[in-house]
């Protein structure tokens, strides 16, 4: 048996469009909301059993991938995120690269040798690779309105990964996949699934509208804080928000801080986009934090400690900025 465990974002879902088009495989899909980096732990696997792994954090799983490879499955794992001590062993292949300009779906389409390059366009949007998504696309010879859907592709399918479950998604990851997997283009999934695009479109406006009128809470020369309300719509559009603020404030860094459903805060941090660093290194410091050098975030931090947080990341980036 085969398991297909992907982030739900947009670059994971993208990473695995490209490798199924190119190696159809029937496989148990493994997937859930973009903060989901355990997804392993839903895996149980036999002797002979493969899995392929893509954009989830391989030192959040290195317990998990051990103990996968011992009961005697192979593993192909693709990531950018921090990766920690990645072993040696004969069942598994490791492509991870974190460089803060390349994402999962970019080294898949390094892994193919460019076969589906304008669904590694999409997820690179997505991701806010703005200027790894632009260089590869002009490869492409796309127009500037082509450009412009590849990206609103990109931000929709990232807005959809983000909520405290499932169910607070427009679309279920793996469903969303698999209304896409059939199309060779983004182009002509859009053509064919305008309620999709339009759904997502909506939802992402809307959200957006009423992130756009909060306030920060704290902010300085080297950072901003936004709290966001105890809404669903708040959790879906913290992701997206923290980039188009660091898109809209590239000197800064940003955390948008929303409650989870566990009585605690989950922030999404982003690093300034004129020194992307950092963010992986500071997330990593707290119990559930984790992610890449100019995007990372915190599952759960409790009420009492945001203060706290708020010192350290303005002291941590204010350092960075006289270095």
């Amino acid at each position: 048996m085969h398991f297909d465990v992907f982030n739900g974002d947009a670059d994971g879902i993208c990473a695995l469009i490209q490798l199924r088009l190119a190696q159809p495989l029937a496989a148990t899909l493994v997937t859930g909301i973009k903060r989901d980096n355990q997804l392993l732990d839903k895996v149980a696997v036999n002797p002979g059993d493969s899995l392929t792994v893509l954009d989830i954090s391989f030192e959040k799983n290195s317990r998990r991938v051990a103990e996968l490879l011992s009961t005697g499955a192979s593993i192909f794992y693709v990531d950018h995120h921090r990766a920690g001590d990645i072993p040696s062993h004969p069942n598994l292949k490791v492509l991870i690269d974190t460089d803060n300009a390349i994402c999962t779906s970019l080294l898949v389409n390094r892994h193919l040798n460019g076969q589906f390059p304008l669904w590694a366009v999409t997820a690179a949007f997505g991701d806010n690779l703005e200027t790894s998504a632009e260089n590869l696309a002009s490869s492409l010879s796309l127009d500037g309105p082509k450009l412009e859907v590849l990206r609103n592709l990109g931000i929709y399918i990232n807005y959809n990964s983000y909520g405290s479950s499932v169910e607070d998604l427009y679309f279920a990851p793996a469903a969303l996949y698999q209304e896409m997997i059939p199309y060779l283009s983004p182009f002509d999934f859009i053509s064919d699934n305008r309620a999709v695009f339009e759904k997502l479109e909506n939802g992402y406006r809307q959200d957006m509208a009423n992130a756009r009128s909060i306030n920060p809470e704290y902010q300085s020369n080297a950072v901003a804080v936004f709290i966001l309300p105890d809404a669903i719509w708040a959790q879906r559009v913290s992701g997206v928000y923290g980039n188009y603020l660091a898109n809209l404030n590239p000197t800064l860094a940003h955390a948008v801080v929303s409650y989870n459903k566990n009585g605690g805060y989950l922030i999404s941090l982003r690093a300034p986009l004129s020194n992307k660093v950092g963010a992986d290194e500071f997330c990593s410091g707290f119990a559930t934090g984790g992610g890449r050098k100019s995007a990372a975030g915190i599952n759960h931090l409790p009420l009492d400690q945001l203060g706290t947080f708020i010192d350290k990341f303005n002291a941590f980036y204010s350092s960075k900025a006289t270095q």
